[in-house]
């Protein structure tokens, strides 16, 4: 009987999970150098860690279970409530700003389709700790430094939801009727957005201010906040806006869209949007998203602000054109009476190169033969009588070079 793997997982093979790991590096490269710390949490949390976040309606894409001791339980859907978690169960008397980052799977049941699977991997920050202009700034700037490290030209799409907010705040102060007003938002469908309008009796004008907002988008950044001033009024959280969008420009970051409409569709966001997508991916083009939230509290922490993103590393991986970073390798080919030679050589040269010797019995031939089809760099021969000269034979195998060298100065060539 053959065993299939899971619907919606996939097996990484040696050369792509090579090229997975490279691509890791570059991200990770990044964004070490800015100063945030990896964090690692469960790979199962309990059940309302993420139904207090999104809802009891989230059940129904998760892996939930209930343990042994009648405990419900799931595998992380995400991974920004684990470490909000984390941060009211540990760190919540760090110095602020906590800068941290995180590269774990995530488990949802949904329908796989390109670009999107069951188990699929998350790379993500948070900004914990302020809701200054500086820190959206450098939340965006950073996701777009690491999306760019890896070869791809993002497109970069900022909303500010205090806008919307807003005006929300003038049809109702119920959460559970404005989060409805902002999914039809984040999932453009205005039609059934001025159907329900309509029966919350919102007045024409109020509906009228809503869709210009809502479709007020430009590449002139500061134009935007200028034509949405023009209908809500001289908001202080549009200053703020300004002070972010001139803060990116320091980053070097100036080719962005603008665009109130960006709603993300989660209620507990709470300013600063962004999206970035790309090309290739055909709908589920969107590779990163984020902004600044409020959800501490919510997990019995205090009243924090954070900023952070995820980028969706699977979506990366489907478009992105680098390579898998191979070592150089060398092949060490012995007879029966100088194997045990041979692997005593082969732990001398393993710090500083790649080694591959025979377990399989082969002769000389088949060992050449195995050497070229792993295509190795290096063929290293180790029979009688190199070792009674001192001096091995080192075979180039991309330029047919071959020279004798003693251990010693092998291991200075490789070193």
């Amino acid at each position: 009987m053959t065993i299939s793997k899971p619907r919606g997982t996939r097996d990484f093979l040696p050369e792509e999970t090579a090229r997975r790991r490279n691509v890791e590096f570059k991200l990770r490269e990044v964004i070490q150098k800015w100063g945030y710390g990896e964090v690692i949490t469960p790979i199962f949390e309990e059940l309302e860690l993420f139904t207090l976040k999104s809802g009891q309606g989230v059940i129904g894409e998760l892996y939930n279970f209930t343990d042994k001791g009648g405990r419900e339980m799931t595998l992380r859907p995400e991974l920004t409530a684990p470490v909000m978690r984390a941060y009211v169960n540990e760190m919540q008397s760090f110095p602020r700003p906590i800068k941290l980052f995180y590269f774990e799977n995530c488990f949802r049941y949904e329908r796989p389709q390109k670009g999107r699977y069951r188990e699929f991997w998350q790379f993500g920050a948070e900004l914990i700790g302020s809701s200054k202009p500086e820190a959206d700034a450098e939340t965006i700037a950073l996701a777009m430094k690491m999306i760019s490290a890896v070869g791809i030209a993002g497109d970069l799409n900022i909303g500010n939801l205090s806008v919307l907010r807003y005006l929300l705040a003038q049809i109702t102060t119920e959460s559970a009727v404005s989060d409805q007003i902002m999914r039809y938002i984040d999932k453009k469908e205005y039609e059934n957005l001025d159907i329900y309008l309509g029966e919350l009796f919102v007045s024409a004008d109020l509906i009228d201010k809503i869709h210009q907002i809502i479709s007020l988008s430009g590449k002139d950044g500061f134009e935007a906040v200028k034509r949405a001033r023009s209908v809500v009024g001289d908001l202080p959280e549009l200053d703020t806006f300004e002070k972010t969008l001139t803060f990116l420009s320091a980053y070097g970051v100036t080719d962005y869209t603008v665009d109130f409409g960006v709603a993300r569709g989660l209620d507990y966001y709470t300013g600063i949007v962004f999206e970035v997508y790309a090309d290739g991916l055909g709908a589920q083009k969107q590779i990163c998203g984020g902004g600044s939230y409020k959800l501490i509290s919510l997990f019995g922490g205090g009243d924090v602000v954070s900023t952070g993103f995820g980028i969706g590393f699977d979506r990366i991986m489907e478009i992105c054109d680098l390579p898998a970073e191979k070592p150089e390798s060398v092949v060490l080919i012995t007879k029966p009476q100088t194997q045990i030679n041979g692997i005593e050589i082969a732990e001398r040269l393993r710090p500083f190169i790649a080694v591959l010797t025979d377990v399989m019995g082969r002769n000389f031939k088949a060992q050449m033969e195995y050497a070229n089809t792993v295509q190795a760099d290096y063929v290293l021969i180790v029979g009688e009588k190199e070792l009674e000269s001192g001096l091995l034979s080192l075979k180039d195998m991309k330029s047919g070079e071959q020279v004798s060298l003693s251990l010693e100065d092998l291991i200075l060539k490789f070193s």
